[in-house]
Parts: structure tokens; C-alpha cells; sequence
């Protein structure tokens, strides 16, 4: 233990000697290492780096050159046939020219050619003749033109039917009986049946042009020989008035200042209406008439 202790003791006292033994490194010391840091050089690069270098540089030459070559290929390509596009140029070298090639091209065509149909089958198939699908199209288009007539045939007649017919003067004189027998009631009235649905209405007077409802009148009864004015209330004053159980065949049936007619003696009356209509025997009355006896 003794041996021990003193080892220890002797090692501790050597190390306390040198801690209070360190001294600071001086100034030129430290002038001395800043001139060695300074003259330090790096060392050289190994020459198999730069091969390395080299060889890079190469391979991208190479690829940019393969680069150029292909993107310059679809010009040559284009090139005309037998042109040099180095040694043979016109116009100052801007245009390249194949004297070999025509300058115009012409081309023949039979222009009464007929172009056959092919016939394809398949599978037991046959194509359809072009003959019968052209007799489908004209079936077709007559139906079609068929149906539009008969539309219009049926537009235009419903358009008649709506619309109430026109009179039109007799182009040529026509020819009426004349009275049978003696002036009388009947007389009156079979006389002027003849010109129901015959005459227009008009402003006339005569059975060739047209009647106005006094026209009728005074042409009707001046056959008989009894002559009478134009206007409704003139031909009523050469009257008599009577009542309507009175009145008879061949009796003027009044609407004052308004219109007259033919009494048939049965509860109608023979006269010219209105424009668009013809003479007509209707047989009813209308209204308030009033009854005269010529």
C-alpha cells in the first residue's frame, strides 16, 4: 500500500509541474505560422481526372453533330431529283431546279365513261341493284308530290267552301220565257222564278247584267206592262197598302227605305238580296214587312 501511494503521489506531482510549467505561444510564433499558411499549395489534379474531362466533351460534340444532321435531313429530302444542292443553283442560289422534271402535266379523260356498280356478295348476300334503288327513290318522290296535291286540293276547297261565291256577268245576252197568260198573282211569281239563282245581284235592271231588289221588281212587273220607278219607297207609294192576311201571290213585300220583294203567297218571298248572291226565293219572311197591291 505504502509502494502504491507514493506512485500516485509521485505521478500527481509531475502533472501539476506541467500545468504550472505552459506558457502562451509568442508573437513571432504566430508570425511564422500565418507565413506557412500562405505559401500552402494545393496538389495537382491527377491526370486521369482530366481524361475523364476530355472525354465528355468529346461524346457531346459527337451527339450535337448527330442532332444537326438529322434535322437537316427532310430539306435535302425535298430536294428535286437530280439536283446537286451544292453545286447546282439558279437565281443566285435560292432556288433549286430539276431540269428533268415537265413543266405541265396533261391528263385524258373519257368524259362518257360509265361508271360500273360493283357487284359485292357475301354470305349469301347480295348488293342492291342501282336501277331498283332508283325506282324506290321516283316511287317515293311520287308519293310525296301525290300527297302534297291532294293537300292542296283539299286547302283549296275547304278556302271555297268558306268563301261565298262571286257572281259574274253574263258574257252574252241569254234568253228568258216570257209571261204565260194574262197579268195575275200567279203570272207574277212564275215569271220571276226563272231568274232564281241565275241573276246576280247588282245594281242593274235586266236579267243579262244583274238585279237590285227594286231592278227585280220593275223588270218583273213591266213585262206585265206596269211600270214602275227605281227605289223601294217609290214603288211602294204607286201601291195600295194592305194587310198580311190580305196579301196574295204576286204582292210587293216592303221593308220601308230598306228593301222589296215578290210575295209568293205562301209565306215567302222571290228576291235579289245582296252583293255576292244571286236571285233567290226564300220561304220565310223577316223582320216588320209591310204589303202593297199593285
Amino acid at each position: 500500500m505504502s509502494g502504491r501511494h507514493s506512485a500516485e503521489s509521485a505521478a500527481l506531482a509531475l502533472a501539476g509541474q506541467h500545468r504550472s510549467t505552459f506558457q502562451a505561444p509568442t508573437r513571432a510564433a504566430l508570425a511564422a505560422a500565418a507565413r506557412e499558411s500562405r505559401t500552402y499549395k494545393p496538389q495537382a489534379i491527377k491526370p486521369k481526372s482530366r481524361g475523364i474531362r476530355n472525354l465528355a466533351r468529346a461524346g457531346v460534340f459527337v451527339v450535337a453533330a448527330g442532332m444537326a444532321s438529322v434535322t437537316a435531313l427532310p430539306a435535302y429530302a425535298m430536294m428535286p431529283t437530280g439536283t446537286n444542292p451544292v453545286a447546282t443553283t439558279v437565281n443566285a442560289g435560292q432556288t433549286f431546279v430539276d431540269e428533268t422534271a415537265p413543266a405541265t402535266q396533261t391528263i385524258d379523260v373519257d368524259a362518257d365513261s360509265q361508271v360500273t356498280a360493283l357487284s359485292a356478295t357475301r354470305d349469301s348476300y347480295n348488293s342492291t341493284d342501282m336501277s331498283v334503288l332508283q325506282a324506290q327513290r321516283d316511287a317515293e318522290a311520287a308519293a310525296a308530290q301525290a300527297a302534297a296535291d291532294a293537300l292542296a286540293a283539299a286547302a283549296a276547297a275547304v278556302e271555297a267552301a268558306s268563301t261565298p261565291s262571286t257572281p259574274s256577268t253574263p258574257s252574252a245576252p241569254r234568253t228568258f220565257a216570257a209571261p204565260q197568260g194574262g197579268y195575275s198573282g200567279e203570272a207574277v211569281v212564275a215569271y220571276a222564278e226563272q231568274f232564281v239563282g241565275v241573276v246576280p245581284y247588282g245594281w242593274g235592271a235586266d236579267p243579262n247584267d244583274s238585279f237590285g231588289c227594286d231592278g227585280l221588281t220593275q223588270y218583273v212587273y213591266g213585262q206585265f206592262g206596269i211600270s214602275l220607278p227605281r227605289g223601294v219607297d217609290h214603288q211602294s207609294a204607286l201601291a195600295t197598302q194592305i194587310s198580311e192576311s190580305e196579301a196574295v201571290a204576286g204582292d210587293l213585300v216592303v221593308w220601308p227605305g230598306e228593301h222589296i220583294g215578290i210575295y209568293d203567297g205562301a209565306g215567302g218571298v222571290i228576291h235579289s238580296p245582296d252583293f255576292g248572291r244571286f236571285v233567290e226565293h226564300a220561304h220565310s219572311l223577316w223582320g216588320s214587312p209591310v204589303f202593297y197591291r199593285l
